[in-house]
Protein backbone atom coordinates (compact mmCIF):
# COMPACT_ATOMS: atom_id res chain seq x y z
CA UNK A 1 0.00 0.00 0.00
CA UNK A 2 1.03 3.15 -1.23
CA UNK A 3 0.37 6.58 -2.10
CA UNK A 4 -2.29 7.38 -4.65
CA UNK A 5 -4.32 4.47 -3.31
CA UNK A 6 -7.31 5.78 -0.87
CA UNK A 7 -6.25 3.73 2.22
CA UNK A 8 -2.56 4.62 2.50
CA UNK A 9 -3.94 8.62 1.53
CA UNK A 10 -6.54 8.92 3.81
CA UNK A 11 -4.90 7.55 7.03
CA UNK A 12 -2.23 9.96 5.93
CA UNK A 13 -4.18 12.59 5.61
CA UNK A 14 -5.87 11.99 9.21
CA UNK A 15 -2.26 11.91 10.67
CA UNK A 16 -1.31 15.36 9.47
CA UNK A 17 -4.52 17.00 10.26
CA UNK A 18 -3.64 15.43 14.31
CA UNK A 19 0.23 16.81 13.32
CA UNK A 20 -1.09 20.29 12.28
CA UNK A 21 -3.41 20.40 15.39
CA UNK A 22 -0.22 19.68 17.78
CA UNK A 23 1.80 22.89 16.05
CA UNK A 24 -1.77 24.84 16.29
CA UNK A 25 -1.94 23.85 20.15
CA UNK A 26 2.47 25.45 20.21
CA UNK A 27 0.82 28.48 18.54
CA UNK A 28 -2.28 29.56 20.22
CA UNK A 29 -2.13 32.28 22.56
CA UNK A 30 -5.54 31.98 24.32
CA UNK A 31 -6.20 29.19 26.99
CA UNK A 32 -9.75 28.75 25.19
CA UNK A 33 -8.01 28.77 22.03
CA UNK A 34 -5.59 25.59 23.04
CA UNK A 35 -8.44 23.41 24.42
CA UNK A 36 -10.83 23.82 21.67
CA UNK A 37 -8.00 22.94 19.37
CA UNK A 38 -7.26 20.03 21.47
CA UNK A 39 -11.15 19.01 21.12
CA UNK A 40 -10.78 18.96 17.48
CA UNK A 41 -7.78 16.49 17.93
CA UNK A 42 -9.31 14.51 19.55
CA UNK A 43 -11.89 14.25 16.91
CA UNK A 44 -9.77 13.63 14.32
CA UNK A 45 -8.11 10.95 16.01
CA UNK A 46 -11.57 9.17 16.29
CA UNK A 47 -11.92 9.66 12.92
CA UNK A 48 -8.46 8.23 12.49
CA UNK A 49 -8.73 5.02 14.42
CA UNK A 50 -12.29 4.74 12.93
CA UNK A 51 -10.43 4.43 9.45
CA UNK A 52 -7.72 2.39 10.92
CA UNK A 53 -11.05 -0.47 11.80
CA UNK A 54 -12.30 0.00 8.67
CA UNK A 55 -8.99 -0.58 6.54
CA UNK A 56 -7.21 -3.20 9.06
CA UNK A 57 -10.95 -5.14 9.10
CA UNK A 58 -10.55 -4.69 12.77
CA UNK A 59 -13.87 -3.98 14.76
CA UNK A 60 -12.37 -3.64 18.36
CA UNK A 61 -10.60 -0.10 16.80
CA UNK A 62 -14.31 1.46 16.11
CA UNK A 63 -14.64 1.35 19.63
CA UNK A 64 -11.41 2.75 20.42
CA UNK A 65 -12.58 5.20 17.81
CA UNK A 66 -16.03 5.84 19.96
CA UNK A 67 -14.01 6.02 23.07
CA UNK A 68 -12.16 8.57 21.96
CA UNK A 69 -14.75 10.52 20.37
CA UNK A 70 -16.80 10.88 23.77
CA UNK A 71 -14.09 11.39 26.13
CA UNK A 72 -11.31 13.27 24.10
CA UNK A 73 -13.56 15.74 22.19
CA UNK A 74 -16.78 16.11 24.28
CA UNK A 75 -15.95 15.02 27.78
CA UNK A 76 -12.05 15.90 28.63
CA UNK A 77 -12.36 19.99 26.83
CA UNK A 78 -15.78 20.50 28.49
CA UNK A 79 -14.24 19.53 31.91
CA UNK A 80 -11.17 21.44 31.36
CA UNK A 81 -13.02 24.70 30.00
CA UNK A 82 -15.06 24.11 33.47
CA UNK A 83 -12.34 23.89 35.54
CA UNK A 84 -10.74 27.05 33.97
CA UNK A 85 -14.11 29.23 34.56
CA UNK A 86 -14.00 27.79 38.54
CA UNK A 87 -10.59 29.07 38.74
CA UNK A 88 -10.81 32.17 36.81
CA UNK A 89 -7.77 31.66 34.99
CA UNK A 90 -6.18 34.08 32.92
CA UNK A 91 -7.19 33.87 29.78
CA UNK A 92 -3.60 34.39 27.84
CA UNK A 93 -1.16 32.01 27.41
CA UNK A 94 1.89 31.99 29.80
CA UNK A 95 4.98 30.56 27.89
CA UNK A 96 8.38 30.15 29.29
CA UNK A 97 9.60 30.15 25.09
CA UNK A 98 8.25 32.34 22.94
CA UNK A 99 5.75 31.05 20.11
CA UNK A 100 8.31 31.72 17.20
CA UNK A 101 11.25 29.14 19.12
CA UNK A 102 9.02 26.79 19.92
CA UNK A 103 7.44 26.63 16.23
CA UNK A 104 11.33 25.94 15.30
CA UNK A 105 11.85 23.38 18.15
CA UNK A 106 8.57 21.30 17.43
CA UNK A 107 9.90 21.15 13.34
CA UNK A 108 13.69 20.14 15.08
CA UNK A 109 11.43 17.83 16.94
CA UNK A 110 9.20 16.21 13.72
CA UNK A 111 12.85 16.37 11.56
CA UNK A 112 14.50 13.68 14.67
CA UNK A 113 10.53 11.80 14.83
CA UNK A 114 11.31 11.05 10.71
CA UNK A 115 14.95 10.16 11.63
CA UNK A 116 14.71 7.63 14.24
CA UNK A 117 11.35 6.39 13.22
CA UNK A 118 11.62 5.33 9.48
CA UNK A 119 15.23 3.49 9.86
CA UNK A 120 14.07 1.40 12.58
CA UNK A 121 10.63 -0.02 11.03
CA UNK A 122 11.95 -0.79 7.63
CA UNK A 123 10.49 -4.18 7.75
CA UNK A 124 7.20 -2.94 7.98
CA UNK A 125 4.51 -1.70 5.53
CA UNK A 126 4.70 1.52 4.30
CA UNK A 127 1.56 3.33 6.23
CA UNK A 128 2.47 1.87 9.34
CA UNK A 129 5.78 3.17 9.35
CA UNK A 130 4.22 6.56 8.42
CA UNK A 131 2.00 6.47 11.09
CA UNK A 132 4.23 5.69 13.78
CA UNK A 133 6.92 8.46 12.45
CA UNK A 134 3.88 10.87 12.48
CA UNK A 135 2.74 9.39 16.16
CA UNK A 136 6.06 10.15 17.30
CA UNK A 137 6.41 13.47 16.02
CA UNK A 138 3.07 14.28 17.93
CA UNK A 139 4.24 12.45 21.35
CA UNK A 140 7.20 14.85 21.03
CA UNK A 141 5.16 18.06 20.66
CA UNK A 142 3.36 17.00 23.59
CA UNK A 143 6.30 17.04 25.51
CA UNK A 144 7.58 20.18 24.13
CA UNK A 145 4.15 21.74 25.58
CA UNK A 146 4.27 20.82 28.77
CA UNK A 147 8.33 22.04 29.11
CA UNK A 148 7.72 25.02 27.49
CA UNK A 149 4.27 26.12 29.30
CA UNK A 150 3.94 27.43 32.48
CA UNK A 151 0.63 26.71 33.35
CA UNK A 152 -0.52 23.48 35.17
CA UNK A 153 -3.24 23.49 33.16
CA UNK A 154 -1.58 23.85 29.86
CA UNK A 155 0.62 21.20 30.63
CA UNK A 156 -2.13 18.81 31.08
CA UNK A 157 -3.31 19.74 27.60
CA UNK A 158 0.08 18.97 26.65
CA UNK A 159 -0.12 15.37 28.39
CA UNK A 160 -3.22 14.97 26.09
CA UNK A 161 -2.06 15.75 23.62
CA UNK A 162 1.39 13.37 23.96
CA UNK A 163 -1.28 10.53 24.77
CA UNK A 164 -3.12 11.28 21.32
CA UNK A 165 -0.19 10.60 19.56
CA UNK A 166 0.43 6.99 21.64
CA UNK A 167 -2.88 6.31 20.36
CA UNK A 168 -2.22 7.27 17.62
CA UNK A 169 0.66 4.87 17.32
CA UNK A 170 -0.99 1.95 18.30
CA UNK A 171 -4.44 2.00 16.28
CA UNK A 172 -1.84 2.14 13.18
CA UNK A 173 -0.07 -0.84 14.06
CA UNK A 174 -2.09 -3.72 12.40
CA UNK A 175 -2.59 -6.34 15.03
CA UNK A 176 -2.40 -4.10 18.27
CA UNK A 177 -4.33 -5.51 21.10
CA UNK A 178 -7.47 -3.86 22.20
CA UNK A 179 -6.29 -4.02 25.95
CA UNK A 180 -3.07 -2.61 24.88
CA UNK A 181 -5.19 0.25 23.67
CA UNK A 182 -7.05 0.69 25.89
CA UNK A 183 -4.38 0.14 28.65
CA UNK A 184 -2.91 3.02 27.43
CA UNK A 185 -5.54 5.78 27.47
CA UNK A 186 -6.68 4.13 30.77
CA UNK A 187 -3.02 4.62 32.40
CA UNK A 188 -3.09 8.50 30.39
CA UNK A 189 -6.57 9.08 31.86
CA UNK A 190 -5.15 8.51 35.50
CA UNK A 191 -2.28 10.80 35.65
CA UNK A 192 -5.22 13.08 34.23
CA UNK A 193 -6.76 13.05 37.19
CA UNK A 194 -3.64 13.39 39.09
CA UNK A 195 -2.96 16.52 37.62
CA UNK A 196 -6.02 17.85 37.98
CA UNK A 197 -5.70 16.58 41.55
CA UNK A 198 -2.53 18.67 41.53
CA UNK A 199 -3.88 21.66 40.26
CA UNK A 200 -6.66 22.12 42.37
CA UNK A 201 -4.29 22.29 45.43
CA UNK A 202 -1.74 24.00 43.76
CA UNK A 203 -4.26 26.75 43.22
CA UNK A 204 -5.35 26.42 46.71
CA UNK A 205 -1.98 27.01 48.22
CA UNK A 206 -0.17 29.07 45.81
CA UNK A 207 -3.60 30.80 44.52
CA UNK A 208 -1.89 30.39 40.53
CA UNK A 209 -1.15 27.73 38.74
CA UNK A 210 2.09 29.20 37.36
CA UNK A 211 4.67 26.74 38.27
CA UNK A 212 7.46 28.94 38.62
CA UNK A 213 5.80 29.85 41.88
CA UNK A 214 7.09 26.63 43.21
CA UNK A 215 10.72 27.37 42.35
CA UNK A 216 11.11 28.74 46.15
CA UNK A 217 9.68 25.55 47.51
CA UNK A 218 12.16 22.91 45.91
CA UNK A 219 14.01 23.19 49.14
CA UNK A 220 17.01 24.77 47.33
CA UNK A 221 18.82 27.83 47.70
CA UNK A 222 19.02 30.51 45.44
Amino acid sequence: MGFGQLPYDVAHLLGGGILLLSFMLLYQRRVAAVVSVLAAQGGLLALAAAWQGFVQGAPQLYLTALIAAVAKAVCIPLALRWTIRRLALARGVDAALGIGPSLMAGVALVALAIMVALPVTTAAQALAREDLAVALSIVLLGMLMMITRRNAILQVVGLMSLENGLVLAAVGVAGMPLVVELSTAALVMVLLVVAGVFVFQMRERLDSLDIALLHPHRGERE
